[in-house]
């Protein structure tokens, strides 16, 4: 995000209210590529993570700032540093320009070529349309849609669960693998067979995963899940599901109907295998600082089929530093208790 650039690694002072009723607690600010991280200034231990494309100032032109990260969340946050400030508001600014425009693709779609249009319809723009809408929706809106289809998912799931501890440690696990763009880790209870990408870097685990495995693993699963969402984009099958009607509204209005994703989570539950390339894999581990070998293994006791993951371990003597904190780990493995 060009608007952000000179203010990559930003960190100030700020007041984080985590309900309604809760105390004012003094937190670290860092702004990430994506997101907005909350740390405890003592320890330095991650907080809470917001997606910047969903952040919302619910007092312009006063001081200090007060942010949430939606519209409906109850989580504040107060600012009142200058250059974090001026940061925030020109990502919101950078973000809000590029939402779509309503009646942009209408008036594309009635000057001329409605025939041909008509003609291809069945054949060549449902697929052509998706493709190009999710190519061209900026982050905030798919970051929207990220969460309308997490939204449809927790009917069958249950809700993200939100142990205190829990939280924080899938903060950092996501800071771990990617300090300037990381993933928004959530875990679920229920019904999920694997790790699933959906748009809006949100990275879903199912418990059970988390349960049965180490750190190590559980960021093998996410480095390759996150890969296989760059290559094979998860607004691609939304869209779809959505339909022809919906992409078209979603791209001339930047909205969508409230039940256009109804059933959505269904389909989610078995995510598609991944397909990305071992050489691809290795690419990732190695820019994450993360051994393979245990997701290898965690794949296939025998190694026969991940044999190139094991061989070829950028990091045979272990991830560099350590994936979590003994106590971090402990506590995301607790995330559904607390």
């Amino acid at each position: 995000m060009t608007a952000l650039r000179k203010y990559l690694r930003l960190e100030s002072p700020g007041l984080w209210r985590e309900t309604p009723s809760a105390q004012l607690r003094e937190v670290v600010v860092g702004l990430r590529e994506a997101t907005l991280v909350l740390s405890d200034p003592k320890t330095e231990m991650a907080l809470a993570q917001w997606s910047l494309p969903a952040l919302t100032r619910l007092n312009p032109g006063k001081l200090p700032a007060l942010y949430s990260p939606g519209e409906d969340d109850p989580e504040t946050l107060e600012v009142d540093d200058r250059d974090m400030m001026a940061a925030l508001d020109t990502v919101r600014t950078a973000l809000e320009r590029r939402r779509p425009k309503p009646g942009r693709l209408r008036g594309v779609l009635l000057g001329g070529f409605g025939a041909v249009i008509g003609s291809l319809a069945v054949f060549w723009l449902p697929g052509k349309l998706i493709d190009y809408t999710a190519a061209m929706l900026p982050p905030a809106t798919r970051s929207e849609l990220g969460k309308l289809a997490l939204q449809d998912l927790t009917r069958v799931t249950g809700s993200p669960c939100t142990g205190k501890d829990g939280t924080a440690a899938s903060v950092a696990l996501g800071l771990r693998i990617n300090p300037t763009h990381p993933p928004h880790v959530l875990v679920v209870r229920d019904a999920l067979q694997a790790p699933l990408a959906l748009p809006g870097d949100l990275l879903i685990l199912p418990e059970k995963l988390v349960q049965a495995s180490t750190p190590d693993v559980i960021a093998g699963y996410i480095i390759t899940a996150t890969g296989q969402a760059a290559v094979a984009d998860p607004m691609q099958p939304l869209l779809e599901k959505a339909g022809l009607v919906a992409t078209v509204r979603l791209l001339a209005s930047g909205e969508i109907a409230a039940d256009a994703l109804d059933g959505y989570g269904q389909t989610l539950l078995t995510p598609p295998a991944i397909t990305l390339s071992d050489e691809a894999k290795l690419a990732a581990f190695t820019a994450a600082k993360i051994t393979s070998q245990p997701y290898a293994y965690a794949l296939d006791k025998t190694g026969e089929t991940t044999l190139s993951l094991i061989e070829a371990d950028p990091f045979p003597a272990g991830s560099q530093p350590e994936v979590l904190s003994e106590p971090h780990w402990q506590a995301l493995q607790n995330i559904c208790q607390g």
